[in-house]
């Protein structure tokens, strides 16, 4: 469907239009929110933009005066970002000539209120002397943008737009799933559907163009998002990231718990020296906050993995104060790996409580306050795992190892929260054990902690000491905040951290002892031996 409207260049009525236009569509947005089968969203990936989120995403389009401009929204829903795009362009003290929007939307059942979307928005231009057009296009935007990407000799040239703004879908595609195939045609890697859109929308931008986008954080690192990083920083420029504080509040209606982020880039122009990174609690975005980075605190001139570094405005996200750590992990000869043992395989060899022939079995709930109390009394998880040479494979030798939770809680405090096991202190595998028993040889690790090792055996006990309470420290919980978009610590991700010298990790360790300090108090012992 086109929908064309040619300017009214009384503009009379402009003012009460462009700002009665997203409030008329907010109601209809909550509305379909309200309607829709959650089962058909949740298999689809939508999510409803609010309308304070789409008029801050509209504003980061810069003017262009008398320009005719191209729009492409993807994923449109029912129009609420192309209606927002719409309000900023009339609001402009010299609106272009004339906007032409091109709307993709697969669902059917949305596309109604979107029709009457767009036919708010060609009176809002009309008002303002503004010639609008609108092409609303059915089905699914990934095969149809390749077509037009690939289409070989005698295909028409593919659109190019001059602004795209989006919220695209968002769940995993399998890896030979079919939107992954029709990707791999264009030469596109993705292994979640939201990172296909943006890279197909990369590849329809005019040049000059800005690409304004709000998904999840998670391509800001990870392996299985190179690509699309790499994608993004050779086509355009970046200019300012947006984050919310409370990854519940930005899509609340629709109760997202993935991290997500706004994204302003311009197409085809060398990288900024600076970048903006605003952040707000959540779609209240009259109350910011926003600082400028150096470019290259962003992406790390060396990092050959492109990883997008997004320091929370108003941290001392501690960026520059971990310069002075520059030891690989390998090079302390340590390793990080993750616990072996998935309690649902293992469950003929789980025990509800230690007995003979068994050895401790750890979860993340035995970790307290840096160390490790076990077996806890009341617990609905196994206390110990049968040794034996069916469960051989996913145990550890007995010893020191330090710990880190993989998952924190939705909103904790924290995001790397480790821990030191030392049977030795604890007296785990003698006391715990029924009667006599000696002590166990080995340890289980559950899947939902990493463990760090001295390549497959214990550690010094002081440099496990001093390694947990760097890790425990703000400067590095707060450097992993600034490049990490998930709830999730891989052993990946502690891999890639730069560690301070095993002897600064001993004297730390024997500085600390035996018990975890408090917050305050690691941080000022971080300053005081690493100079941090």
């Amino acid at each position: 469907m086109t929908i064309v409207s040619a300017p009214d260049h009384s503009r009379t009525r402009a003012s009460a239009l462009q700002v009665s236009l997203l409030d008329v569509v907010e109601a209809r947005r909550r509305l379909a929110w309200a309607s829709c089968d959650a089962a058909r969203q949740a298999m689809l990936g939508q999510y409803f933009t609010p309308a304070p989120i789409a008029r801050f995403m509209a504003g980061l389009f810069p003017p262009r005066p008398h320009a005719h401009l191209r729009l492409l929204d993807a994923g449109a829903g029912i129009g609420m970002l192309s209606a927002a795009w719409i309000q900023a362009v009339c609001a402009w003290e010299h609106p272009p000539a004339s906007v032409r929007i091109t709307a993709y939307e697969i669902d059917n059942t949305l596309t109604p209120a979107l029709h009457d979307t767009l036919e708010l928005c060609a009176q809002a231009c009309a008002q303002v002397g503004v010639t609008f057009e609108a092409d609303v296009r059915t089905g699914d935007f990934i095969r149809q943008a390749v077509d037009m990407l690939t289409g070989g000799m005698f295909a028409p040239e593919p659109d190019r737009y001059d602004a795209v703004i989006m919220n695209p879908p968002y769940f995993k595609i399998h890896s030979q799933g079919q939107e992954r195939l029709t990707l791999r045609r264009a030469g596109i890697e993705a292994s979640n559907i939201y990172a296909g859109f943006l890279a197909l929308s990369l590849r329809l931008l005019n040049e000059s163009g800005d690409l304004v986008v709000i998904s999840p954080r998670s391509y800001c690192n990870g392996h299985y998002f190179r690509p699309l990083r790499r994608d993004l920083l050779s086509a355009t420029a970046l200019q300012r990231f947006h984050l919310f504080a409370r990854r519940d509040r930005a899509f609340q209606d629709d109760a997202v718990l993935q991290e997500t982020i706004i994204l302003h880039a311009t197409y085809a122009v060398p990288q900024p020296r600076t970048v903006t990174i605003s952040e707000s609690v959540g779609a209240d975005l009259e109350h910011m906050k926003s600082h400028v980075v150096p470019f290259e605190q962003v992406i790390h001139p060396a990092d050959h993995e492109y990883i997008i570094h997004l320091p929370s405005p108003g941290l001392d996200h501690g960026l520059d104060r971990l310069a002075a750590c520059t030891t690989p992990l390998g090079k302390l000869g340590l390793s990080v790996s993750t616990g072996r043992v998935v309690d649902f395989r293992a469950r003929p060899w789980l025990r509800t409580s230690p007995e003979p022939g068994t050895v401790p079995l750890i979860y993340p709930e035995h970790c307290v306050r840096g160390s490790i109390s076990w077996p806890k009394a009341g617990s609905k998880k196994a206390q110990a795992l049968v040794d034996s040479a069916q469960t051989a494979d996913l145990l550890v030798p007995a010893g020191v190892y330090v710990l880190v939770k993989r998952f924190s809680a939705k909103e904790e405090r924290r995001r790397v929260v480790a821990v030191v096991y030392d049977p030795a202190r604890q007296g785990l595998p003698a006391s715990a054990l029924a009667g006599s028993a000696p002590p166990a040889e080995r340890v289980g690790f559950e899947n939902h902690l990493n463990y760090y090792h001295a390549r497959g055996h214990p550690m010094p006990r002081d440099v496990a000491r001093g390694l947990a309470t760097f890790l425990n420290s703000t400067p590095v919980d707060n450097h992993f905040r600034s490049w990490s978009g998930s709830t999730q610590v891989n052993a990946g991700d502690l891999r890639k951290l730069r560690y301070p010298t095993c002897a600064a990790l001993r004297e730390l360790g024997q500085r600390v002892g035996a018990t975890m300090p408090d917050q305050e108090e690691i941080d000022t012992l971080i300053a005081e031996v690493l100079g941090l």
